[in-house]
C-alpha cells in the first residue's frame, strides 16, 4: 500500500541524513580521533628517520604532510558505508524516493567535517613540528581544506566500489590511490610556492576547480557504484 505521509523535500532529507551520520561519529570518538593520532605518530617519526637537520625537514615538509594527509585519509574511507551495508540501512536508502547521490553526499559531508575539516584545522600545529616556515602555513590549510574534499569523495567512490568485499583495503588502495595523485601534487606545489615566495594562487585556485568538479560529478558515481555493490 502506498504511503499517505508527503514526502520529504531534498534538503530536509539531506539534513536528516547528515544529522545521522553525525550523530553516528560522535558515538564513536575513535573514528574521529585516529586520523589525528595517525597523523600525529608519522610526523614525529619523520625527523627520527631524516635527522634533526632543520632545513632539510622544512624543506621536505609540503610533500610530508601531503601525503600523511592522503594516508591518513585513506585509513578511515573503507569504513565509511561499511556500518550503512551491514545493517541494511544503504538497501533502504537505495529504495528511498531521494536521489542516492544526495544521500551519500550528505554522509560525505559529515564523514569530511569529522576528518578532513579537522585535519586540515590542526595542520599548522604539524606543519611547525616539520620546520614548515610561517609563510606556507596559511596556504596549508586552505591546500588542505580544499584537497580533503576531494580526498574525501575519492575515498566514498572507492568505499562504494568495495562496500560488499571482505578485507578489500587493498583493493580500495589500488583504485583511489592512482585517482589522489593531482590532488597530492597540486597541494604540495601550492605550499611549496608559498615557502620560496612564488605564486600560490593559481594552484589553490587549481584544486578550488577540483573540488567544485569533484563535488558534482562523484556523488553520481558514488550512487551509482553503490548500486552495483548492492545489487552483486
Amino acid at each position: 500500500m502506498p504511503s499517505d505521509r508527503p514526502l520529504l523535500s531534498l534538503r530536509v532529507a539531506f539534513a536528516r541524513q547528515f544529522y545521522r551520520h553525525a550523530r553516528a561519529l560522535l558515538a564513536s570518538p575513535s573514528d574521529v580521533a585516529n586520523p589525528l593520532i595517525f597523523f600525529f605518530m608519522v610526523i614525529t617519526l619523520f625527523p627520527l628517520g631524516l635527522g634533526p637537520n632543520p632545513d632539510r625537514l622544512a624543506t621536505m615538509a609540503p610533500g610530508i604532510l601531503w601525503v600523511v594527509a592522503l594516508l591518513a585519509s585513506l585509513m578511515v574511507s573503507a569504513k565509511l558505508f561499511a556500518s550503512d551495508f551491514e545493517d541494511g540501512s544503504l538497501e533502504q536508502l537505495a529504495l528511498a524516493p531521494y536521489p542516492l547521490a544526495l544521500t551519500a553526499l550528505a554522509e560525505v559531508a559529515a564523514h569530511w567535517l569529522a576528518t578532513g575539516f579537522i585535519l586540515a584545522l590542526v595542520s599548522p600545529l604539524f606543519g611547525v613540528m616539520l620546520g614548515l616556515p610561517w609563510d606556507g602555513l596559511p596556504v596549508l590549510v586552505a591546500s588542505l581544506f580544499l584537497g580533503t574534499v576531494c580526498l574525501t569523495l575519492i575515498g566514498a567512490l572507492g568505499s562504494a566500489l568495495t562496500v560488499n568485499v571482505r578485507r578489500g583495503g587493498l583493493l580500495l588502495s589500488l583504485l583511489i590511490i592512482p585517482l589522489n595523485v593531482p590532488v597530492l601534487i597540486f597541494g604540495t606545489t601550492a605550499v611549496r610556492e608559498a615557502v620560496i615566495g612564488g605564486n600560490p594562487e593559481s594552484w589553490l585556485a587549481l584544486m578550488g576547480g577540483l573540488a567544485l568538479g569533484s563535488l558534482v560529478v562523484l556523488p553520481i558515481a558514488v550512487a551509482a557504484a553503490l548500486r552495483v555493490s548492492l545489487d552483486s
